[in-house]
């Protein structure tokens, strides 16, 4: 059986790598529409950005008002902003929200309607060169096909796709990272870890992707609570933000499975970040989604060492899990109750996030059968 895989087309890594990629970043156009958010700016980290792009003599208009997660509306102002400043590429600096907001807005330069049009459909025309410098170890988006973007008038999270919206560029540079706070860092690490486990658990996995799943699960298993016990240590930050990349890889060839799919809806009706709605809900799908793959989860528990001799693949997998259990605990993951989610609204919207749930496509590849009745009896479990 054949496969395509998919990633971008250069990938500088480690400290210093902004300064590396400068040469490539020259050729990509003579005016930037720099894409961030208030905390970078505050941070002075786009100020590393603009220095560099000063000595390259590239000009640049920067939108910073990507805060929270992207909606549809920061879209429209940001494709407003391109056209309006003749901007001729696109740089993102921050997490996922200003990296996905980058692809959407390129990929609204390029093809017809409104970014609303495009939920669940495939990005047909080429966007202008796009470079994404992720600022937290998480997401991925710097590696992937996929941006995810809340419809403001239905409530719901759209997942646009297409091999057009994997960034021409990713800048890995952990310096970026220092400054992440112990809650982003713990929700943006789980949620490179999800995209690990997920993708090396998924129907689409195949032989590459698996090598990069593997990889990013020992690394963040290794280094995620040095990452959030000390944040000034760069060799921590660096395995991260690598991990965070190979993760990215990894989904970006293989899909997400049940978290995700479950995921969304939460954070679109509850304004929960997706790093901690993923994180949420991590141990409690992985339980559900075991039975259908025990060989592949008793892999990850030999991976990270925990495997016993003479352990059945179903022990060892079980054993994996407690393990992702206790990081959680470890890493001080909210419920949804301490985050100040609403129950009453959240038992009253279950069927709308089971159905938005399914229609997202992600619980499919899960190795297991996934029903609306299963997606609503794990709801409910977010709150016992």
């Amino acid at each position: 059986m054949s496969n395509l895989f998919l990633m971008p087309r250069y990938i500088f890594t480690g400290e210093g790598a902004l300064e590396k990629a400068g040469d490539n970043i020259n050729k990509l156009g003579k005016k930037a529409l720099v894409i961030t958010d208030d905390v970078m700016v505050k941070l002075g980290s786009i100020d590393t950005l603009t220095n560099l792009l000063n000595k390259l003599s590239i000009n640049y208009e920067i939108y910073h008002e990507v805060n929270g997660e992207p909606t549809d509306t920061m879209v429209n102002k940001g494709i407003e902003k391109y056209k309006n400043q003749n901007c001729d590429f696109l740089i993102a600096l921050g997490g996922g929200s200003p990296i996905d907001t980058m692809k959407a807005i390129g990929a609204m330069i390029t093809n017809s309607g409104k970014i609303n049009d495009y939920l669940g459909k495939t990005i047909e025309n080429e966007t202008p060169p796009l470079v994404a410098i992720p600022t937290t170890a998480g997401t991925g988006s710097e590696a992937t096909q996929f941006t995810i973007i809340t419809d403001t008038k239905r409530d719901i999270k759209m997942l646009l796709k297409g091999p057009y919206l994997i960034p021409t560029l990713a800048v890995v540079d952990p310096i970026f990272t220092v400054t992440s706070p112990k809650g982003v860092t713990s929700a943006t690490g789980l949620d490179a870890l999800t995209h690990a486990i997920e993708s090396y658990t998924s129907r689409l996995a195949q032989p590459m992707s698996e090598v990069f799943s593997v990889s990013a699960v020992k690394k963040i298993f290794n280094n995620i609570l040095e990452a959030y016990d000390n944040g000034k240590n760069i060799a921590a930050r660096t395995e991260m933000s690598i991990a965070a990349l190979q993760a990215g890889i990894a989904f970006n060839n293989s899909s997400v499975t049940i978290v995700h799919g479950m995921s969304r809806p939460i954070g679109a009706l509850f304004h929960v970040p997706h790093g901690l709605s993923n994180a949420m809900l991590l141990t409690d799908c992985l339980k559900f989604a075991l039975s259908g793959t025990p060989d592949r989860f008793c892999d990850l528990a030999k991976a990270i060492g925990v495997y016993e001799k003479g352990m059945s693949a179903m022990e060892g997998g079980q054993t994996f899990i407690e393990e992702v259990g206790k990081l959680c605990s470890d890493l001080n993951v909210q419920t949804l109750d301490k985050f100040g989610a609403d129950r009453t609204k959240f038992f009253n919207s279950l069927d709308k996030m089971a159905e938005d749930a399914l229609q997202s496509g992600s619980p499919q590849n899960t190795r297991r059968e996934v029903k609306k009745e299963d997606i609503i009896e794990i709801y409910k479990g977010l709150w016992k």
